[in-house]
């Protein structure tokens, strides 16, 4: 006897519909599993017949076979354990009715006793299944929040293996989970850390809000205690809210690298992701025999954090280009190739030499020029070219600890940042490649960054004089777009591009003398 249940796998974010075939018949008793089974897929082998007799169903002593088509695709993870053991079920024909078994997507890992445990992926596979036009799904409780946003889709939470049995059945009913999306997004902006803690640093607060107001890239330097990372932590707390759309596909990559356990349903708040110096590349960029998301891609529509830039693997670091270039991530393996979203804004922080005080006025540096030269050297030039903003951050000076004056608070700043957002998003309408001055090409340049004839002049000379790159000299271009941006979206002015140029203190660091012509 041949019955059929439905499944869902992911592939990158995305998910795609699997048929579980289960067919019985008379031979050696067996369960073979085909359709490219990988580990806990096989494994489930066991799992699903002991949590079948435990739930008080047989397992005959036949041959069944199950497929699990497409069969050129490579499946993975524990959820095929549910619709396996469901397929099985009803075709040694112990379901009483079988008409839900074709309109509902079955999805869940089973204990030894029968119980369901939750999977990866819910979200993206509950999409699909919408899009299939399927009635709904059914999932273990711990995962039906993060489905329950899909709307136009039936999300029932089951804990058992025999309450799906009934309820497949007929004879008992699942509870249907529901999300309030906008009670979701009322606490989307409610963040602990707040710029009104940090005492001093109104020079690097202003880089952060137009860092924060274009979603360019930025780089602190400056001596240990100054800050970097108290305010690098702040830095979600200006930046706009998510969208709906957004907050989709950001869950979707939390979803897919497991993240969402435990009931959790939307990521309603800008990611921020604080990686460890000793995290390899395919911990950063992603990877693994079975590819997962990395930091990259888990920090999309938010931002990474790479504290000590400096020591982090140079290996490691110079897998961060294409992320940064082209928004995205693709890992390619001998059997599959995948593409993971990846546009975060990267604040990276770094010590100016090996002890920490190169330039500090108050304590004495002892590295000699050469350590101070290879230290600053571990962070590529191209790397550096990729990095909008860089800003010094001194010692923090005593009477701006002893202030007792509560600085600007996140809400202020987010506010500003959040209508010069609104122009660009009105100056790149209809363009779905560009959602920030950051994410601009050379060639929008002329087209969205009108430059006043002083302005040119300004740049002409400091061009010269620092011997910036052309993607440096494009960056400037960008941040003066955005500094206009922030006082009401005019034309390029001589002031925003001298302050873009501030922005640039790597350069202005490592620019050779201005030769002397007779």
């Amino acid at each position: 006897m041949l019955a059929r249940a439905l499944a869902g796998a992911v592939l990158g974010i995305d998910a795609y519909m699997v048929t579980v075939e289960a067919d019985v018949a008379s031979g050696l008793p067996a369960i073979f599993t085909v359709g490219l089974p990988q580990g806990a897929v096989k494994e489930g082998r066991e799992r699903v017949v002991a949590a079948v007799q435990n739930s008080g169903y047989l397992v005959p002593p036949k041959r069944i076979t199950v497929n699990l088509a497409p069969a050129d695709i490579a499946k993975s993870g524990s959820g095929f354990d549910l619709p396996i053991a469901m397929g099985i079920v009803a075709a040694t024909g112990q379901l009483r009715s079988e008409d839900r078994l074709g309109r509902y997507l079955l999805l869940g890992e089973l204990a030894l006793d029968g119980g369901l445990r939750p999977i990866r992926g819910a979200l993206p596979i509950a999409i699909t299944a919408r899009t299939a036009g399927l009635a709904g799904v059914v999932l273990p409780r711990d995962n039906v929040a993060e489905a329950a946003v899909v709307e136009g889709l039936e999300v029932r939470a089951a804990d058992t293996l025999l309450e799906v049995i009934r309820f497949i059945e007929g004879s008992a009913d699942l509870p249907r989970a529901t999300a309030d999306r906008d009670a979701l997004f009322r606490t989307a902006c409610e963040y602990d850390a707040d710029f009104a803690d940090v005492k001093g640093q109104e020079h690097v607060k202003r880089a952060l809000e137009v860092a924060a107001a274009g979603s360019h890239n930025v780089l602190m330097v400056g001596p240990p205690g100054s800050g970097k990372t108290m305010l690098a932590q702040r830095l979600p707390g200006i930046l706009p809210p998510l969208t709906f759309e957004e907050a989709l596909e950001t869950t979707k990559i939390h979803s897919v690298a497991g993240l969402l356990m435990g009931g959790k349903s939307l990521i309603i708040g800008r990611p921020f992701r604080n990686p460890h110096t000793t995290i390899s590349d395919a911990g950063l960029i992603g990877g693994g025999s079975n590819p997962r998301p990395g930091e990259v891609s888990l920090a999309h529509n938010g931002v990474l954090f790479l504290d000590e830039l400096a020591e982090f693997r140079r290996n490691v670091l110079e897998v961060m280009r294409q992320p940064l270039e082209d928004g995205r991530v693709t890992l390619s393996r001998a059997a599959v190739s995948l593409t993971y979203p990846s546009r975060f804004m990267l604040v990276a922080a770094m010590n100016p030499c090996p002890c920490g005080y190169h330039g500090d006025g108050q304590r004495r540096c002892t590295c000699n020029p050469l350590a101070v030269q290879k230290y600053l050297g571990r962070v590529s030039g191209p790397l550096l070219d990729r990095i909008d903003l860089h800003v010094e951050v001194p010692a923090v000076r005593y009477r701006d600890l002893a202030d007792t004056r509560a600085g600007e608070p996140s809400s202020a700043i987010r506010e500003r940042v959040a209508r010069a957002r609104e122009i660009q998003r009105a100056r790149f309408e209809g363009r779905a490649d560009i959602h920030a001055n950051a994410h601009m090409a050379p060639r929008d340049l002329k087209e969205f960054c009108s430059v006043s004839e002083g302005s040119d002049a300004l740049l002409r000379t400091a061009i010269a004089r620092l011997g910036l790159s052309a993607r440096a000299y494009h960056r400037v271009i960008k941040i003066g777009r955005t500094i206009a941006d922030l006082e009401g979206g005019g034309d390029i002015t001589t002031a925003h591009v001298s302050e873009a140029i501030q922005y640039r203190s790597l350069d202005r660091a490592s620019a050779a003398p201005a030769p002397v012509h007779a």
